[in-house]
């Protein structure tokens, strides 16, 4: 069998255990590519039990523990793995946040945030395998793959 060597990061974070076909959407999420850094992705990788999973190394690139969380709304079983010196230094899952606050754009039109200045902050239920974000002003709930990033 043949693999595919990846050159190891000296800094910086591996994201890894990515449902596939989640990779791309959080590089755009992340704005992952606008920072000029080397990023190597892999897309539908398999896994030892046969699936397919993405992978994110991003260099000179750590993430907060906000932003790990924040990861969680679409790769709920990613794993953080922050890198010094060629090597592992911290490993962690992440984990869904509470609320997520400033980044999302309501999807409802008719939403006050829509048509005036308003902080946007959205409740995360994670009673569900999919979460759904409540709006704090419209109070309509609706699924992540609905949502735009603020600009």
């Amino acid at each position: 069998m043949n693999k595919l060597q990846v050159e190891a990061i000296e800094h910086g974070t591996v994201i890894d255990h990515i449902p596939a076909g989640m990779g791309v959407r959080i590089l755009k999420f992340f704005q992952l590519t606008d920072n000029g850094e080397r990023i190597t992705v892999g897309l539908n990788l398999r896994t030892s039990d046969g699936g397919s999973k993405d992978l994110i190394k991003v260099e000179n690139t750590t993430f907060s523990k906000e932003q790990a969380d924040q990861l969680a709304l679409f790769a709920s079983s990613a794993t953080m793995n922050l890198i010094n010196n060629f090597e592992v230094v911290d490993k962690y899952q992440v984990q869904l946040p509470q609320s997520i606050d400033r980044i999302l754009q309501c999807p409802n039109s008719n939403c006050i945030t829509q048509h005036q200045p308003a902080q946007t902050r959205f409740y995360v239920n994670h009673s569900n395998c999919t979460p759904t974000l409540k709006c704090q002003y419209c109070e309509k709930s609706f699924s992540v793959g609905l949502f735009k990033e603020l600009n």
